[in-house]
């Protein structure tokens, strides 16, 4: 067995492809790797929906006691890559799982899996799928879900902020 040494910087001058096989062979090494959710559809029955604000908001409802999932639903309104046809966003688990301080993988997909579930309870709608998953550690949503859920968080902190205030206003006492 032959071993080596690579510094940070020499990985992040490397080219994408050797970036990424470092990449999956420390997911695999520190066994990281994603499991494959146990009841989910087969692909041809599931199908990624463009969900809106008010989907989004219904989800929320549903998982606002599960912080972890909250999490990962706002960690999926931050800029994602797009690409394909149709379009849609991806995110890699590594991030969401450093981004959302879980423990695992294996969190961060329990997580998605209750924001699915929760989906086709809003949509009352068994084959709709909020994200699914690639091969390479991947979550995949649509680039109209990933604009709704960065919606329905500026809303909050909008709403949030004008509430301060009008608390911070309502201690100001008034001037004689």
């Amino acid at each position: 067995m032959t071993g080596i040494t690579l510094t940070a910087e020499q990985i992040r001058n490397a080219p994408a492809p050797v970036r990424q096989w470092i990449e999956q062979e420390v997911i695999a090494t520190l066994g990281l790797a994603p499991r494959t959710p146990e009841a989910a559809p087969p692909p041809q029955a599931a199908h990624l929906v463009a969900c809106s604000v008010e989907d989004m908001a219904g989800v929320l409802e549903h998982i606002r006691g599960v912080l972890p999932a909250v999490n990962v639903l706002f960690e999926l309104g931050r800029p994602g890559i797009s690409f394909g046809r149709p379009a849609v966003m991806t995110f890699r688990l590594m991030d969401i799982l450093h981004h959302t301080r879980l423990q695992d993988i294996g969190q961060v997909m329990t997580c998605l899996e209750m924001i699915n579930q929760a989906l086709t309870e809003v949509k009352k709608d068994p084959s709709v799928r909020f994200c699914g998953f690639d091969n390479e550690g991947h979550c995949l949503i649509a680039p109209q879900t990933q604009v709704s859920i960065a919606t329905l968080w500026q809303t909050m902190m909008e709403r949030q902020q004008a509430a301060q205030a009008s608390e911070a206003g309502n201690r100001v006492a008034p001037a004689a």
